[in-house]
């Protein structure tokens, strides 16, 4: 199993997140591109951080919509929305290749991953800039959506994932952060919804329903209170539970 979660998403003077920490502990880290969060500096630290601890990055696309951390839907034109998505994961492709590694994946960041997930216009451009810039990335997505059925039937490799700290609905969609209970904060039961994720591939939705949920990879947000600390006793957790941790762009059986 791998567990990936966001990380560079501070800005200039402004640090969000502990990014050292979480590279102790994560398999995969989403580097925000610099639309959300993010900036060269922070970028190249990161990169540089990550190959030294042999953590694969993927670059975590969003909207343009730095004072809204990206957090906000916007009505993009296909072209410009793909170009967008070309243009961050060229931008972290760089500072890969710098510390001696390339981009292993994309993932959309906040509004975008929710929108991309029902909306096959939004999708559509997201596929469209993985194939066009590398068609070998995969892309992380949640199973189901609408951009992992459109990223298949154009030949993509998906990574499905599950977040361990977010609420489900019964249909499979995560509970939106407008509402209360959205962000799952107890530790102890973000580590049992992590290891059940990983061993029965099944989440207990907001009405108790259970749902199946078939993930190869298990996300923690990054800019959450003791970030860190909470991934880390999800590793812990999933570790003592006889899951075996590592990135998923080196275990293609996993995806």
């Amino acid at each position: 199993m791998d567990l990936n979660a966001d990380l560079a998403e501070g800005f200039g003077i402004w640090r969000l997140g502990d990014d050292d920490a979480l590279l102790d502990v994560v398999t995969s880290a989403n580097v925000a591109c610099g639309f959300h969060g993010g900036d060269p500096v922070t970028m190249r630290r990161v990169c540089t951080t990550a190959a030294a601890r042999g953590v694969a990055v993927g670059a975590q696309v969003s909207y343009r919509d730095l004072a809204g951390f990206g957090r906000r839907r916007i009505d993009y034109a296909f072209d410009e929305l793909r170009d967008d998505v070309i243009y961050q994961i060229g931008a972290l492709d760089g500072f890969c290749r710098v510390a001696g590694m390339s981009v292993r994946y994309v993932k959309p960041h906040g509004a975008l991953y929710n929108v991309a997930a029902v909306d096959e216009a939004q999708a559509a451009a997201v596929v469209a800039a993985v194939r066009d810039y590398d068609r070998t990335l995969p892309v992380v997505c949640s199973p189901g959506s609408t951009l992992a059925e459109l990223a298949v039937g154009a030949g993509l490799t998906i990574v499905t994932e599950g977040f361990a700290d977010r609420a489900y609905e019964p249909n499979g969609n995560l509970v939106s952060r407008t509402q209360a209970g959205a962000v799952v904060t107890d530790p102890e039961a973000v580590v049992a919804r992590a290891v059940r994720l990983a061993r029965e591939g099944t989440m207990v939705a907001v009405d108790g329903s259970t749902i199946p949920l078939r993930v190869a990879s298990i996300c923690l947000h990054g800019d959450t209170p003791g970030a860190a600390e909470l991934a880390r006793r999800v590793r812990d957790g999933l570790t003592a539970a006889g899951v075996t941790l590592a990135p998923f762009a080196s275990r293609p059986e996993a995806v």
